[in-house]
């Protein structure tokens, strides 16, 4: 069932510099001018450069809870809510970091183990890349179906992967562009609302939030972590939505590759059964998590040992097959990595002294990829999927001297670029000591699960 849920205004007479300048000076909004605002904007009423100075004194002076929960409701009910009504339809979102890839591995675990999964998902914002991005570099993928189209697919092969629609949550599609160039990420309020209206107007029962901390998150210690966990499972629960909150490290890239078409070549590897520890890991708790909350698995454990057996048998490889067919894609991408674009241009990143990987820099590396142009710097920037880099070593591995720690793709015209980037790496982006570190961060911090009933 599609519900039609776009918020009738009356005509209030709010001014836009009035709610900037109360927001500006700590003052909280009232539901109704949180809705104007949002819907004004929506509507093109209100231009960029307002909505840009709202978001920045959100950023600077935060929310509370009720106008955190304004926020979301009037993105939220901005278009159309999905409705399915059945215990099997979860899905998964992660607040992002470099190297981040599950979803496309979670995503067909999950649906060949028999979750129904309505991914709906978003492009890359500041460093960290975009779920819609990545599988765009696959030719003919179709990110652009209809609700009907949606609903269609998920009920022939379980799973769907699409990027946000002029039918839900338009708010958060046209916020969301913005937030990514104004350097208004790193918030609260504004990662509960995107996130949470997006995910609830899915009409999932249940949903797995993946929330990143660590050096190379927008939440860069546990405290924020726990703070926007605690804020994403009231927001479910209010809704009546089952939730399991995992706080998961990314103090380095997930897995070895970044970059687009890399990503997804690995995710393709890891569903193989030949991907990175830390990347496969991850992918089996969340999926399991996703299998158990859809009632299909009596706890965390059996699920996961069911996303497992989902590897073994191939189920889950053919279901990524499925998917890539059923929006437009070549199935042959699964056997074929040649088909991927790829810039031919590879430079070794060399280490420049033997010793243990104590820090990796994963914003640094994140924003070198964008510099690439494989994110982007404004919201009009077109991706390339080509470039990118491979980590070769990550935290408490040991390197020898002149020995590769990462590979660079990169195009010919970017040699300048490329060499800029490698001494970055050499000097910055990794810190190199004689000793292995003291204290490594586990992969699963903490694990949380909120049932609403």
């Amino acid at each position: 069932m599609i519900k039609d849920s776009i918020i009738k205004l009356e005509s209030f007479n709010y001014s836009p510099y009035q709610i900037l300048q109360k927001k500006r000076d700590g003052i909280a909004l009232s539901k109704a001018e949180i809705e104007w605002f949002v819907s004004s904007y929506t509507s093109g009423d209100i231009p960029d450069y307002q909505m840009a100075a709202l978001l920045m004194a959100i950023y600077l002076r935060g929310m509370n809870v009720e106008e955190t929960k304004f926020l979301t409701d009037a993105m939220l009910y901005s278009g159309k809510v999905l409705d399915f009504a059945d215990q099997k339809v979860i899905d998964k979102h992660s607040t992002g970091g470099v190297g981040d890839k599950t979803s496309f591995i979670l995503g067909p675990i999950a649906a060949a183990c028999g979750v129904k999964v309505p991914m709906i998902a978003g492009r890359g914002l500041g460093h960290t890349g975009g779920t819609v991005d990545k599988i765009e570099c696959i030719e003919n993928f179709n990110t652009s179906l209809s609700l009907e189209e949606l609903k269609h697919n998920l009920e022939k092969i379980n799973i769907v992967l699409i990027g946000q629609t002029k039918d839900i949550a338009p708010a958060d599609k046209k916020i969301y562009a913005l937030r990514d160039v104004t350097a208004t990420v790193e918030s609260i309020p504004l990662i509960t609302a995107s996130i949470m209206s997006k995910k609830l107007a899915e009409g999932t029962s249940g949903i797995v939030m993946d929330i990143k901390t660590g050096s190379g998150a927008f939440m860069k210690n546990l405290k924020e972590a726990k703070a926007l966990a605690k804020s994403i499972r009231n927001t479910a629960l209010r809704f009546n939505k089952n939730i399991i909150t995992m706080l998961t490290d990314m103090n380095q890239p997930l897995g070895n590759a970044v970059g687009n078409s890399l990503e997804i070549i690995e995710c393709i590897e890891t569903l193989k059964g030949k991907g990175p520890k830390d990347l496969t890991d991850l992918s089996l708790s969340l999926a399991g998590g996703m299998i158990y909350l859809a009632g299909l698995a009596k706890n965390l454990d059996a699920g996961i040992k069911m996303a497992k057996e989902s590897i073994k048998n191939k189920n889950a490889l053919e279901k990524f097959r499925e998917l890539i067919i059923a929006q437009g894609g070549s199935g042959d991408y699964i056997d074929d990595y040649t088909k991927f674009p790829v810039a031919k241009n590879v430079m070794e990143i060399k280490a420049q002294k033997s010793g243990y990987i104590n820090q990796i820099d994963g914003i640094g590396i994140g924003l070198s990829l964008v510099d690439l142009g494989g994110g982007r710097k404004k919201s009009t920037d077109k991706i390339d999927y080509s470039v990118g880099i491979i980590v070769h070593k990550k935290i408490g591995d040991k390197v020898i001297k002149g020995h590769p720690i990462a590979s660079l793709y990169y195009h010919s015209h970017q040699q300048v670029m490329a060499q800029e980037i490698c001494y970055k790496y050499q000097q910055e982006y990794v810190v190199i000591k004689s000793k292995i570190p003291q204290h490594i961060s586990p992969l699963i911090i903490e694990t949380k699960i909120d049932w609403s009933k």
